[in-house]
């Protein structure tokens, strides 16, 4: 089937993508959501231009969907109407364990008459990132709500204690902090990242960073 990948940046939506090849799908886009502006990714807070460099690091094509958090859903329909019409039967969701997220994505894509994947559901948090160390992929922490300290840290079996110690779900789930992959299976190239500017927002810290191909 080919699908298109709802695209962060970060590790579950490189393992679900990596996992949805596995089970035979072509996934022929990432779709991204960005700020209004054009700037920076909607949840991560990555530079719209870094993230297009990793895209191009794995080699899907990216569509960078600019959008208000109000106009989300909207947003997502016009994009995955127009992808409907390229020829995409379903898209690939890295959601693990949110029941109201799996909710929402089975309803809009109901809607929308796609089919949704999500081949992370209901996997362990320690198994999920055993399998990400051991797939080879490689992830740096670029925003978190727990401690400013862990921004530009690698995604590790000491960052992941570090973070348990703040009764965090290991995997940051409820947003308590987001990652950039650098490498991995799904990429052709590997992504060197250089940090720059410490920033917080709404009780988030972020880092920004930029990149070039290794």
């Amino acid at each position: 089937m080919e699908v298109f990948a709802s695209w962060s940046g970060g590790k579950e939506s490189a393992l679900a993508t990596y996992k949805a090849i596995l089970q035979g799908h072509r996934v022929s886009y990432l779709v991204n959501f960005i700020t209004e502006d054009g700037e920076r990714s909607r949840s991560h807070g990555i530079k719209a231009d870094v993230l297009d460099l990793q895209a191009k690091a794995i080699g899907i094509p990216m569509v960078q969907v600019r959008t208000s958090w109000e106009d989300y859903e909207e947003n997502f329909k016009r994009v995955v109407t127009e992808l409907k019409e390229k020829g995409i039967e379903g898209g690939v969701f890295g959601d693990m364990d949110l029941e109201e997220h799996r909710e929402w994505i089975e309803r809009v894509c109901a809607e929308l008459e796609i089919k949704p994947l999500l081949p992370l559901w209901g996997i362990e948090p320690g198994e999920l990132l055993a399998n990400f160390w051991s797939l080879g992929f490689k992830a740096n922490v670029v925003a978190t709500r727990l401690d400013e300290a862990l921004l530009g840290k690698n995604l590790d079996e000491v960052l992941v204690a570090q973070i348990e110690k703040f009764n965090s779900h290991p995997c940051g789930e409820s947003g308590e902090y987001h990652t950039f992959v650098t490498d991995g299976p799904i990429f052709k190239k590997s992504l060197k990242v250089t940090t720059g500017t410490r920033y917080k927002r709404d009780d988030v810290w972020f880092m920004d960073i930029s990149a070039e191909l290794g």
